[in-house]
């Protein structure tokens, strides 16, 4: 099967399914790709039916085992059944990449409930549900690795995000009470925070802010340059691959140095999550 890199040096996933939700574009379609790659069986969720079946299409033409599935995670039903469509589809479920997430741009006291709801169910409770999901399928079956997919922005502020701030850091911790939970059970989770990745959400931000481009924030980071979604992808898939079986509860930042630095610039928080 072809691909980015050389997977079959890596430990197979050969035999699991693995669930991606937000898996349309960006991170989450690079981690259904590379999930595929070493023998999952991927289903693909996303908000957008046409992106989830171009992703899972692709795949597919390569070589690999992937389903596509149309919901939006604020749905308390939508998760559930994507979880039953890998059960139906693959047989198991080993792998889950909570990825799905959402922000909205403004000051909080112009943010609006409805925007500040909206942006909690999308980003931490669809996390919340996907891993009760993936405890009580995987248990069973004596064990599974679960990746929640936070930001920087989780593990700080940026002004004009806050409720994206806030959700997010509810992520992280939620990570942590998790893995204390399912750990007895050998179901291993644990949280990815990116920073400035280059998809097209955060191009379009960028592009809305009429700010600083590309090049100017890539300067801002130690390793001068923005992430790609592929190399977040590549943590993603080792945390949930047999490689990383004693780590849980873990917290890893992929961001180019940009918050090893005590002072950070206001761009900081555009994760491409």
């Amino acid at each position: 099967m072809s691909g980015e890199g050389d997977d079959r040096t890596w430990p197979s996933f050969a035999g699991q399914g693995a669930l991606v939700t937000a898996a349309g574009s960006g991170i989450g379609a690079e981690t259904a790709r590379r999930l595929a790659r070493r023998g999952a069986g991927v289903v693909v969720q996303d908000l957008s039916g046409t992106r989830a079946t171009a992703v899972a299409e692709e795949i597919v033409s390569s070589g690999g085992l992937a389903t596509p599935i149309k919901g939006d995670v604020a749905d308390p039903g939508a998760i559930p059944a994507a979880v039953d469509l890998a059960l139906e589809r693959y047989g198991s479920l080993g792998v889950l990449v909570n990825n799905a997430g959402l922000a909205h741009r403004g000051p909080l006291e112009e943010t609006t409930l409805e925007s500040w709801n909206r942006v909690l169910q999308v980003t931490l409770t669809s996390t919340f549900l996907g891993i009760q999901q993936g405890i009580r399928v995987m248990k069973p079956r004596g064990g599974g690795a679960i990746v929640n997919i936070a930001s920087i922005a989780g593990l700080g502020g940026e002004v004009g995000i806050g409720s994206y701030c806030a959700a997010k850091s509810g992520v992280v911790n939620l990570t942590r009470v998790a893995a204390l939970e399912a750990g007895p059970h050998q179901v291993r989770i644990n949280c990815v925070c990116p920073g400035i990745v280059r998809t097209a959400t955060v191009a379009a931000a960028l592009e809305e802010d009429g700010g600083e481009g590309e090049e100017e924030v890539a300067a801002h980071h130690p390793i001068r340059r923005v992430g790609e979604a592929a190399e977040v992808a590549s943590l993603v898939t080792y945390l949930a691959s047999a490689e990383a079986g004693f780590i849980t509860g873990a917290v890893f930042t992929i961001d180019g140095g940009l918050t090893a630095a005590a002072g950070l610039p206001d761009t900081w928080g555009r994760s491409g999550a």
